[in-house]
């Protein structure tokens, strides 16, 4: 039997598994993923904690969910799609939005090196976790996602100049964190 039809067999039985509510296949599903979704989500939150409260709270929606799944999609990508929505609703939950003028952005301008040069990839998420809310919300969706700003200010039910405005703050603001951490590393 041919590998790949194999494993599509092995996940459509786990899938079903998932819809029946047995615990065993639910545990596997989340086990699986758990280490690259805890990594997405620790990239959205400021802590540990908040990182967790999302994970858990997307694989909630997940299993309440599972049978809408489609075959033949990557199940990682419908479990990844359920969490960077759960990021997004915990942010709305818990910041406030502030509006913010597209024209104080143009003020912020850097020509430092590459900051991320020598730094590990420990140090960059833990300053990506140092940014405001808003601003990591942002950058993640932005940079990392890459999610427009029509579709960004969309989701955080902001305007697009807010959402430009705050991409250029949260690359100042992470630069300025990574360069202080560069300069401790090398006193």
């Amino acid at each position: 039997m041919d590998l790949t039809l194999q494993l599509q067999l092995e996940e459509q039985a786990l899938i079903t598994a998932c819809i029946n509510q047995e615990k065993w296949a639910q545990k596997k599903l989340y086990e699986d993923n758990y280490p690259s979704m805890m990594a997405l989500c620790m990239r959205y939150a400021s802590n540990n904690d908040h990182a967790l409260d999302i994970l858990h709270e997307s694989f909630i929606k997940v299993f309440r969910n599972i049978e809408k799944y489609q075959t033949g999609t990557s199940i990682t990508a419908w479990i990844r799609k359920i969490v960077i929505n759960t990021a997004i609703d915990f942010y709305r939950r818990n910041v406030k939005h502030r509006a913010e003028d597209i024209s104080v952005a143009d003020t912020y301008a850097s020509g430092d090196p590459d900051v991320f040069s020598n730094l590990g990839s420990e140090e960059i998420l833990n300053a990506l976790q140092r940014l405001p809310p808003t601003y990591r919300s942002v950058f993640n969706l932005h940079v990392i996602e890459g999610y427009s700003h029509a579709e960004i200010s969309a989701m955080l039910q902001v305007n697009e100049s807010t959402c430009r405005s705050n991409l250029v703050k949260a690359r100042l603001k992470l630069r300025q964190i990574l360069l202080a951490a560069e300069s401790d590393l090398n006193d």
